[in-house]
This record gives structure tokens, sequence and C-alpha cells, in this order.
């Protein structure tokens, strides 16, 4: 299998309203955003193919004080609250090319999951090939279309019916596996981000991780549970 040259984006915007400046607020002591740099520096020494992607010059500095250079900064305009995730990795592409930095993947490391790991990224990495357009880390879904979830479809009765499949299952085990998104590690083939957004890729091959690991945090509540998972695996580390 060829090795990859990823050129790895962390998206680090200032505005957050779920949780004021969470990119930088210490989890367990550390700014959150640091998970992330250190798992992406643990697969990749080469530092100027690992971008952060902020607006933000306090995210930057902090960046930058645990060792990661921060040459790119992210434009204003695609630090809105209505920014898309491909606009704002194409202009950190667009930087890397005037750079003369190749690459053959684009990896997105999103800050919010502090549970990734190096090893999570690697085994993702090794999954990817040329032809396909993208690997993404998924979990096991909280709810089974074929299982637990019902629809109306606008039925004027209301009734519900199961939203996929004959609704005979009995036992949620026997259903077929379904899988969401954890927004943990997207490896992409930068043509086909060039072409079109990440919701029409047709070739996306998943990267399962366990329900723990796929944490992310979005609300205060998200943010206690993180605590409570690496309070408990550092102890049981001691």
């Amino acid at each position: 299998m060829a090795v990859l040259n990823p050129l790895i984006i962390i998206p680090a915007r200032g505005g957050s309203k779920g949780i004021p400046h969470k990119n930088i607020k210490p989890l367990c002591g550390k700014p959150l955003l640091l998970y992330s740099v250190e798992a992406a520096r643990a697969v990749c020494t080469d530092l100027s193919r690992i971008i952060l992607s902020t607006d933000d010059p306090q995210i930057a500095d902090v960046a930058r004080d645990a060792g990661l250079p921060v040459p790119y900064m992210r434009p204003a305009e695609l630090a809105t609250d209505t920014a898309g995730s491909r606009e704002m990795m194409l202009d950190a592409m667009e930087w890397a090319d005037r750079q003369g930095i190749a690459y053959d993947a684009v990896v997105l490391l999103q800050p919010t999951s502090p549970f990734r790991t190096a090893t999570h990224i690697s085994e993702a990495m090794q999954l990817f090939r040329p032809d396909i357009d993208m690997v993404v880390s998924v979990t096991e879904a909280a709810s089974n279309p074929y299982y637990t979830c019902f629809e109306t479809d606008g039925n004027p009765d209301g009734f519900l019916h199961i939203s996929k499949g004959n609704g005979l299952y009995t036992r949620r085990q026997d259903c077929p596996p379904v899988w969401e998104y954890n927004g943990a590690v997207y490896v992409i083939n930068p043509e086909s981000l060039r072409r079109q957004p990440l919701g029409a890729f047709a070739r996306r091959l998943p990267y399962p991780m366990s329900r723990e690991d796929s944490t992310d945090l979005d609300t205060p509540l998200d943010w206690l549970v993180a605590e409570a998972i690496m309070s408990n695996r550092n102890q049981s580390d001691l």
C-alpha cells in the first residue's frame, strides 16, 4: 500500500455559541485544540502539512505555543456561522498549492473529537485509495431506522410507520447495522472535494470507532461527559 502524503486541516474558528471559545477551553487541564494537534503531529512529522484553519489570533497563539507553526489564517468570510466546511478546506488547499505543498489526500480533524487518536487517524488513512471519494469515521447509530425510527410521511391521520424495512424485526441486534458520522476523521480525495460537496460523494468507506471514542463536544453537557470519560481513563492508567 502506497504511503499517503496528507494535508491535515484542523478547523478552529473563534466563534462558538454552544460552548464559548471552546477550541481553547481547557479539557482536563489542556486546551481542547491541542488534543487534535498532538494527534496530527503523531502521524505527520512534516509540520508544513498540518494547517490550523483559524481566524482567531488567540487560537493561533495557543497552537504556536505548542510548537505548531501557523502561517495561514482563515479569511473572515469563511469563519461565519453559515460558512461551509468545503469552502474552508478549499481555501486551505489553495494556500497549500501556492506554497508548493504536494498532497494526495486531505485529512480533516475537528477539534471537538478529543478521543480521536493518532491510531484512529492512521487506520483511517490506511483504508484510503485513489479510486474513492472519502474514508469517514463512524459509530453505530443510537437509533436504527429498521427498529426505532418512525415516520408519518404527511399522513393526515398521523399514523406512524417504520422508517425502513417491513417493521417485523423483534430484536435490535438482528437489524442491519446503521452508522452515523462521528466527526472525528475525514480522509478526502482532493479531486473529489474540488468537484463536489461531501454530501454528494458516492464512494465513501466507513471507519468504525467506539461510541466512547466518538464523543463529540457541542454542548456543555457533552463537555461534562468528556471530562468524566477522560478522568476515568486517567484514573485507570494510574
